[in-house]
């Protein structure tokens, strides 16, 4: 058996035909189709210093002559000047949206109580479709004016188009990287327009990873997906790639992109999905979540107690569904550095998690220092903050340590795998020298049988030259063939012994002297191991 088929036992290893079984179903989305490698990063970190990661150096940055338009239309020049069309095209902020030809828009509302409601948008409840023909009437949805008894209003859009992105842009002044980040998968935390007394805007752009459970087996019509190019041994480990797991689930990098309008009478968050096509998490399923928060007993008591907005934000993150690896069925070689690799991936990911709550945690709502809320309040929401926070960081720390326990369980796997493989090339080394030794006593006899049969070969050859010296009255006969042939041999013998440096008739490198002298010296050892078991068998 071979070692793959050792470990495959040991581990349990699916067969790579069992990958085209799983099933790839969203069961809330209803969307079953296969997340591709996200796009590495440009960049490490993004923030709103300034459109300078789209900017070309080399070319002259004067400043734009296009004529911008006052209107939602007009936006970004029209809400931040110094984003001119170069740089809009270079983020691709508004390319990217040209695929969706409609955007389904999600509304949520935290009333003034803490309690939370379904929108209804001029009687259309809390579910729209902004298409062309609805643009116009988005806007004036937008434009009009929020009931007071609403403290946050959160808008989850699906599948953002250019129009919808302009609209939410200049209404509530949104800088473009929130934008630029997401659609490029840049990570980043940052706080703008503080105003004290009266609010800022925070943004949150989180990669993070996300579970695909595994449905159904056996379905004909259930989607299929084959080993990612990640798996493959001529391609290159990518980190970026959906990752089979061995217990039929996928793993897979999703993104929350979020931004928050905090103020003192009324805020809002607006989180859009750009590719709610795929399985990654959709504005639907993302207001799902923020249902079951309203249910909870638990958020109903903070938002009862606080009137910080910033608590549906942390909710928000409390519910992303992040899942470690939970497996134990790994591959050989290639595989088991794959899945390091990932692991390795999943601690970057939590690290930005866990920099995204204490960013929440440490900026603190400028609103919340408004007269309209007591001294009593503010402390309270204080505490309630650092309370969660804490709790949702312990919660971070737990991961991170399950992530090093399994990375510690994978080098013991990689660590048996490897000895596996070290202990099955020994067995087969082993084999390897026992032929060679086998080989090399079979040459030592032919060399022994060599060594007797060379002086007689010698002395037959002299002796059966064809010259006057022995032919002519010699006296030669067998039996002095014999004592010449003898005593050559044993001279051989002697000569070659004493030459060699080891042997069992002297000590490994002894002196030349002791060498030659190696007949007396055994002969010697053999009397005296004579006389040695003569004395012990009398006593």
């Amino acid at each position: 058996m071979s070692v793959r088929a050792h470990l495959s036992a040991a581990f349990r290893v699916r067969p790579s035909s069992d990958l085209n079984d799983v099933a790839l179903q969203n069961i809330e989305d209803g969307n079953t189709a296969m997340p591709p490698a996200v796009p590495a990063p440009p960049y490490r970190h993004a923030a709103p210093s300034g459109p300078w990661p789209w900017m070309d150096f080399e070319v002259n940055s004067s400043t734009s002559t296009t004529v911008i338009e006052p209107s939602w239309r007009g936006y970004p020049q029209n809400q931040f000047g110094n984003w001119t069309p170069d740089q809009v095209g270079r983020s691709k902020m508004l390319e990217k949206c040209l695929v969706n030809k409609s955007s389904t828009i999600y509304w949520m509302d935290v009333r003034s109580n803490g309690s939370f409601a379904s929108s209804d948008i001029e009687g259309k409840g809390d579910t729209i479709i902004v298409g062309t023909e609805q643009e116009d009437g988005f806007w004036d949805i937008l434009q009009g004016k929020r009931p007071e008894n609403i403290r946050v209003r959160s808008i989850f859009v699906d599948d953002l188009t250019s129009p919808v992105l302009r609209m939410l842009g200049t209404k509530y002044n949104i800088e473009p990287f929130f934008f630029t980040s997401s659609l490029n998968w840049i990570p980043s935390r940052y706080e703008e327009a503080p105003v004290h007394k009266k609010g800022d805007h925070i943004t949150i752009v989180l990669p993070f990873v996300r579970t695909l459970r595994k449905k159904f087996r056996g379905s004909q019509s259930a989607p299929t997906y084959a080993t990612p190019p990640s798996q493959s041994p001529n391609t290159q480990i990518n980190t970026q790639a959906p990752f089979p797991m061995g217990n039929g689930d996928l793993l897979f990098i999703d993104l929350l992109a979020i931004h928050m309008v905090r103020g003192v009478k009324t805020s809002t968050i607006i989180s859009y999905h750009p590719e709610s096509t795929w399985c990654r998490t959709s504005a639907k399923r993302l207001h799902s979540l923020m249902q079951l928060v309203g249910g909870s007993v638990y958020w109903q008591k903070i938002f009862d107690k606080s009137k910080d907005p910033t608590f549906v934000f942390l909710a928000i993150l409390c519910e992303l569904e992040a899942k470690v690896l939970q497996t134990n069925n790994m591959e050989i070689t290639r595989e088991l550095h794959v899945l390091q690799a990932h692991l390795l991936q999943y601690q970057s990911l939590l690290h930005n998690f866990e920099a995204s709550v204490e960013f929440i945690a440490r900026t603190n709502n400028p609103a919340m220092e408004s007269s309209d809320f007591s001294d009593e309040q503010r402390e309270e929401s204080k505490e309630l903050m650092e309370t969660e926070s804490e709790n949702l960081l312990s919660e971070i720390v737990r991961l991170e340590k399950r992530r090093d326990l399994l990375s510690n369980r994978l080098k013991n796997v990689m660590n048996l795998a490897f000895a596996t493989v070290n202990i099955d090339d020994a067995r087969q080394t082993r084999k390897l020298t026992e032929a060679t030794v086998r080989d090399s006593a079979a040459m030592k006899q032919i060399s022994y049988l060599t060594m007797v049969f060379l002086p007689a070969s010698l002395l037959a050859s002299v002796f059966g030259m064809n010259v006057i010296q022995f032919n002519q009255g010699s006296l030669l006969t067998l039996d002095r063939y014999v004592e010449s042939t003898i005593s050559l041999t044993l001279l051989t013998i002697y000569i070659v012994i004493t030459l060699q440096t080891h042997s069992s008739f002297h000590d490994r490198n002894a002196p030349f002297l002791r060498r030659a002298a190696w007949p007396v010296l055994t002969l010697w050892r053999i009397v005296y191991r004579l006389k040695q078991k003569t004395v012990e068998d009398m006593v």
